[in-house]
């Protein structure tokens, strides 16, 4: 999820030892990479989500939020739980925002306005697809299942620094920024990730097919290690619903699948030694951060637990159909999660500005639809999709509803985006040494 190749940053005993005044917030002028969007994008509707949870924390002390299972009142209802095929939640942190950057304020809004234009959204299909509306924030005591308190109130009390100088920067991450509203955007993204656990949760008790859910959300959260924000990533979003379907739901077994392009390093040292967790990542090899390498499987009672595939570039659509038959499908068999959550980056496509790969639009139709079959054999159909990369607006948003198309049962409109003539020829015989190299570590 990252253009520069950059070394990690070592932990630290303090959380605001991490944060460097920077310049002013400018004002971004103009939708990059490819996308057509207009003022649609700043509509009411995504400063009115969530406003209540939002504002209860704004300006807040840290200890405004409080651990455990949250309040099951905003769940949806059992009728909305049985008819729904989809599940999605909406948090796009308008304020957090650097002018230029590619992780911008305009990711999510471009992906709804696919949506919408595209007629996946409960307006145009109805029940079969549910919005979360008015889900709670994170609390401190679900940020803090994953990462170290220091880190937390320190990124809490640098809100103030920003809000008098401008933007803070990351020293050693790479180039992550943060604004005065990062802090609270980021524990509400997170909170969208959990209330939809819930909700998928609460479906699979009383129907055998429940819905998936999609958090479309940012900042995206894989790279973010447990000392620190990392490569345009505050809080490991999927890492923290990991422990929350844990803790809350008693789902003690979890299968992370991360097909973001650069390897998901923090989601991998978060649960480097957890038995309990297996995180499996493909991405192209050499890539920002320059890990995720194939002899990274775990340590102590975690040995065999991880798994990295990093493959060739050039890799794309039958390389990934061989990569989830060959090595997916047998991991998941084998360790029969209870729960599968997804780091669904799409800075793969081969449009993507920031890597060299060639999944098409097709790709991640292909992914979806085998996920949620994977998770209605495995684990009573319990997974959820987290947004991470993908910074061509264009393809990012085409990727996404055709993931949503999968999700709902629906033919795959891919053709209708994807130019066959932009691909080249796969490094099949790299690929396919990868493949075997990786099966052989892990005995698939």
């Amino acid at each position: 999820m990252h253009l520069h190749k950059l070394p990690r940053s070592p932990p630290s005993s303090s959380g605001n030892a991490f944060f460097l005044v920077g310049h002013h917030v400018s004002k971004w002028e103009s939708g990059s990479n490819g996308s057509d969007l207009n003022a649609r994008i700043f509509d009411n509707r995504f400063f009115r989500k969530n406003q209540r949870g939002l504002k209860k924390c704004l300006g807040a002390s840290i200890t405004c939020s409080s651990g455990g299972v949250r309040d099951g009142s905003s769940l949806p209802s059992i009728e909305q739980l049985s008819d729904a095929r989809v599940i999605y939640s909406v948090a796009p942190s308008m304020g957090h925002n650097q002018e230029s950057h590619p992780e911008s304020h305009f990711r999510v809004p471009s992906i709804v306005n696919a949506l919408e234009d595209m007629k996946l959204t409960p307006k145009f299909r109805g029940s079969e697809v549910l919005e979360l509306q008015d889900f709670e924030p994170a609390s401190v005591e679900d940020i803090a299942s994953v990462h170290a308190r220091a880190y937390v109130s320190g990124l809490e009390k640098a809100m103030d620094q920003a809000l008098e100088k401008g933007l803070i920067f990351v020293e050693g991450s790479g180039p992550t920024y943060a604004t005065a509203t990062t802090f609270q955007e980021s524990i509400v993204a997170a909170g969208a990730g959990l209330a939809l656990v819930d909700s998928v949760v609460a479906a699979s008790k009383i129907k055998r097919d429940p819905p998936t859910g999609f958090a479309l959300i940012r900042p995206p959260g894989h790279h973010a290690v447990p000392q620190g924000p990392m490569g345009f990533c505050i809080f490991g979003n999927v890492a923290i619903a990991a422990r929350y379907a844990q803790r809350a739901h008693g789902l003690k077994r979890v299968f992370i699948i991360d097909f973001d392009v650069h390897h998901g390093n923090g989601t991998n040292d978060a649960f480097y030694d957890d038995p309990d967790v297996f995180f499996l990542s493909f991405h192209q090899d050499g890539s920002y951060p320059g890990t995720g390498k194939f002899d990274e499987v775990g340590t102590g009672d975690g040995e065999g637990t991880t798994l990295n595939l990093p493959l060739p570039g050039g890799s794309g659509d039958t390389a990934i159909r061989t990569v989830f038959d060959e090595v997916i499908v047998p991991c998941a068999q084998r360790f029969k999660p209870d729960i599968i959550l997804v780091s669904a980056g799409y800075d793969g496509h081969v449009l993507d500005p920031l890597a060299n790969l060639q999944y098409t639009t097709g790709t991640y139709y292909m992914l979806a639809s085998s996920i949620k079959q994977l998770a209605k054999d495995l684990c009573g159909g319990r997974c959820v999709f987290f947004l991470e990369g993908g910074y061509n607006l264009k393809s990012l948003s085409y990727s996404v509803a055709d993931t949503f198309r999968a999700l709902l049962g629906d033919r795959s409109l891919a053709s209708e985006f994807d130019n066959p003539n932009i691909l080249y020829e796969e490094p099949t015989k790299k690929v396919k040494q990868a493949i075997q190299r990786i099966k052989h570590v892990h005995s698939l």
